[in-house]
C-alpha cells in the first residue's frame, strides 16, 4: 500500500517561517484535510507535500524513497 508522507518540512518567505516543522503522512486511500487560521500555512504546507514548491528544510517521502527534490512530472 502506498503512502505519502513530509518529515519537518519548513518554508521561509523575505525572512519570516509560514511552515515551521510540519510533518504528515497520508495513507492510499486516506481522505486528509488541513484546517487553521488564515495565514497558518495549509496551502504552502500542501504545496509543498505534492511538490508544487520546494521546502526551505525537511524532506518529502513516497514509500519511504525520498522525493523532496526530484521534479514534479
Amino acid at each position: 500500500m502506498s503512502k505519502l508522507s513530509s518529515l519537518h518540512l519548513r518554508k521561509v518567505y523575505k525572512g519570516r517561517a509560514v511552515v515551521k516543522d510540519s510533518s504528515l503522512e497520508v495513507n492510499q486511500g486516506e481522505i486528509v484535510g488541513l484546517l487553521g487560521p488564515n495565514g497558518a500555512g495549509k496551502t504552502t504546507t500542501f504545496y509543498m507535500f505534492v511538490g508544487f514548491i520546494k521546502p526551505d528544510g525537511g524532506k518529502v517521502f513516497l514509500d519511504d524513497i525520498e522525493i523532496t527534490k526530484e521534479p514534479m512530472y
